[in-house]
């Protein structure tokens, strides 16, 4: 048994943390997202459940909680149950390897610095393309357990849509791998500080900016958000994969998703926006400069969702098989060509 030193109970305390943080992000996203839907078309929006609606995310989870666990006489009752825990699982996982802060001391608490990450691998980058491609799972059992057609047709939906938009997504990966020369998130953020000619931030994102569209585009279609929702199409499937789900199985769906949101935007920080890096602020409190990213791309996703009509299926395949994915290709190669060229 490992000793209990400062630093595996601060590695505890970052874990203990990063899970309820996660878990509150879910609750903030919704509030944010129907403020801003809101706002966006002129009405109110929730104002009534705590201070302008912010205990309203709360109300939700507690009605959720008290309502009545229902299941399709037809479904299969394991796979059924099953779904859902494997979505919010591959969401909170897919995080733990996200750095959000470089090395502290926690105001001088522990006797050696440490990252602010959950897990520090030096394959970081494998480990969430992995994770996300695992997350499918979920939507496509939870189609095929329910015994439902609208859910059927959404998990299959959910299944080709990943298949198509993977490959941008990777192929986005891969070439800001190479710009920083590692598969280790730390090492990526680390190699984007300072800026050049003391002005611009040597931010990934001005080297790739194809790859940064690129990849964003792929990861909201790979968090099935509007205007790539087609898995949960409610003007022809209900509600898609999740039709036949109430209860707190529908609201792990339903954080599952906010979650993998966070989870693109904050690997998107830190391989293209710099990370924790930013002026004003000392080293110690990067991790604010992170948040301030993240948050400016969840904005992104909710004003795209409430900005864009969903395009039809067959415009989503197209697309991406014949748009996105030759112009990530070129994008890589292209990226490695000016590689070798100036030698890293």
């Amino acid at each position: 048994m490992p000793a209990i030193t400062p630093l595996l109970i601060a590695q505890l305390v970052i874990i203990v943390v990063v899970f309820h943080a996660l878990l509150l992000s879910a609750a903030a996203m919704v509030w944010v997202e129907r403020r801003l839907a809101a706002a966006l078309q002129q009405r109110l929006g929730p104002i009534r459940v705590g201070w302008q609606g912010l205990l309203q995310p709360f109300a939700d989870v507690i009605k959720l909680m008290f309502k009545e666990e229902l299941r399709p006489k037809a479904a299969d009752a394991l796979l059924f149950a099953l779904a859902p825990v494997i979505s919010a699982t591959c969401a909170f996982a897919a995080f733990a390897v996200v750095p959000f802060g470089g090395e502290t001391t926690l105001f001088g608490l522990l006797p050696e610095g440490m990252r602010l990450q959950v897990a520090d691998v030096n394959v970081a980058a494998l480990v969430i393309f992995a994770i996300a491609s695992m997350s499918v799972y979920g939507i496509v059992l939870a189609g095929w357990s329910s015994n439902s057609k609208y859910s059927l047709i959404g998990g299959l939906r959910s299944s080709a849509q990943m298949i198509s938009y993977e490959l941008s997504y990777g192929m986005a990966l891969v070439s800001v791998l190479l710009v920083g020369n590692s598969l280790s998130l730390t090492d990526i953020v680390n190699g984007q500080a300072g800026a050049w000619f003391g002005v611009i931030p040597k931010w990934f994102v001005f080297l790739q900016p194809l790859g940064f569209l690129i990849y964003m585009t792929a990861g909201v279609a790979e968090t099935n958000r509007a205007p790539f929702d087609f898995p949960e199409a409610e003007q022809e499937l209900v509600a898609g994969y999740h039709t036949e789900y109430s209860s707190m199985s529908f609201a792990m769906f339903f954080l599952a998703e906010y979650i993998n949101m966070v989870t693109v935007s904050a690997v998107a920080t830190d391989l293209f926006l710099g990370g924790w890096h930013g002026p004003f602020l000392p080293a110690s409190l990067g991790w604010i400069w992170f948040l301030l990213k993240v948050g400016a791309l969840l904005f992104f996703y909710v004003w795209m969702r409430w900005t864009l009509p969903r395009y039809r299926y067959d415009q989503l395949m197209k697309f991406g098989w014949k748009v996105l994915l030759p112009v990530s290709v070129v994008n890589l190669l292209v990226t490695a060509a000016g590689v070798l060229y100036f030698g890293g």
